[in-house]
């Protein structure tokens, strides 16, 4: 099986040559290629290069056109403060609490800020590599968004004042991110990856994910779908527990789960999702890789009877990640067959 096969057999709940392995490597591919990580996120070809090193040398099943989590908000009219070998920062917001959404526009992803570099990277990714290894590409969530154009404190206090004007900023922030994703299969992406940090339950309770996020990923996962997404897979980090029931409803079909969550914890909440996990993403940079080794077969036995698993960091794999302990994920997958 190639890569593309192999998930879309786990999709399915079938059972694959092996258990995919999808290690996070965003940034870290500029660290593998030796490149300077504020020009990799703003040089489509450069990424591109980077991630096309990073499979070479790791050998895993997805590649990633990303760049940071700051595209959206700086093409709808935020100001970003770059650095040299660490992610862009928010330095002044497009939007405030007065501002009426019905008076945006959606950026055009062909034009706007960094949105048209990373369409090339995900064409370069899409013709050198095919449908051989999963071109992933990456939006954020609505509720993620809109503390990206309003400032997080911002964003909670206006939901909290006035939480009509707040979901009518998240519908903002929902057609943005729909014209940026469906953009992405077009230009090659086999889906997009939807990061929402914001909606974690360390940010916001339950049952507001579920009022104000859940109908809003819905709405763009069934978008993403029809544009021809292979899959809809959600992206949040920290300890999910809590609303995991909830995604099957907003159409997720791989769901990433972090370190804090029990695996077995997760398989119950989600019993036909897909479920991509959850190596403590630290332990790239500071444990001994026979403890990546030791914990992925660990993970792999808890998953083996029931399958839908795919193995992973709980989040990002840090930037100045070891090597060896990248290619110990990969490898605990690939020997075991």
């Amino acid at each position: 099986m190639n890569s593309i096969e192999r998930i879309v057999s786990t999709l399915n709940f079938e059972k694959p040559d092996r258990v995919p392995v999808i290690a996070q490597v965003f940034g870290h591919a500029a660290t593998v290629a030796g490149m300077n990580l504020g020009e990799y996120i703003r040089d489509g070809e450069l990424l591109a290069r980077g991630q096309i090193r990073a499979l070479d040398r790791y050998g895993y099943d997805a590649v990633f056109a990303l760049m940071d989590t700051s595209v959206e908000t700086e093409a709808a009219g935020s100001v970003l403060t770059y650095f040299k070998n660490k992610y862009p920062i928010v330095k002044s917001y497009a939007l405030s609490q007065d501002t009426d959404p019905d008076n945006l526009s959606v950026p055009d992803p062909h034009q706007a800020g960094r949105m048209p570099a990373l369409l090339n990277a995900a064409g370069i990714l899409r013709e050198e590599i095919g449908d051989e290894v999963l071109v992933v590409g990456c939006v954020l969530g609505p509720l993620t968004l809109a503390t990206q154009l309003l400032g997080i404190e911002q964003a909670l206090y206006l939901a909290i004042d006035d939480p009509e004007q707040f979901g009518r900023v998240l519908d903002f922030a929902t057609d943005v991110v729909i014209r940026f994703g469906t953009a992405q299969i077009e230009a090659g992406v086999h889906l997009p990856v939807v990061f929402d940090p914001s909606a974690s339950p360390a940010v916001i309770p339950p049952m507001f994910f579920y009022e104000f996020e859940v109908p809003r990923l819905t709405r763009l996962f069934s978008s993403l779908k029809e544009h021809g997404a292979v899959a809809n897979w959600l992206h949040i980090a920290g300890s999910v527990g809590s609303i995991l029931p909830f995604y099957p409803e907003a159409g997720v079909d791989i769901a990433n789960f972090d370190y804090s969550v029990n695996p077995l914890d997760a398989q119950e909440a989600l019993p036909r999702t897909v479920l991509d996990g959850n190596i403590r993403p630290w332990s790239f940079v500071e444990a001994p890789p026979e403890e990546i080794t030791r914990e992925s077969s660990r993970l792999m036995d808890r998953f083996a009877h029931r399958g839908g698993f795919i193995l992973s960091s709980g989040c990002e794999i840090p930037l100045e990640s070891r090597q060896e302990n990248v290619m110990a994920l990969v490898m605990a997958a690939r020997t075991r067959g």
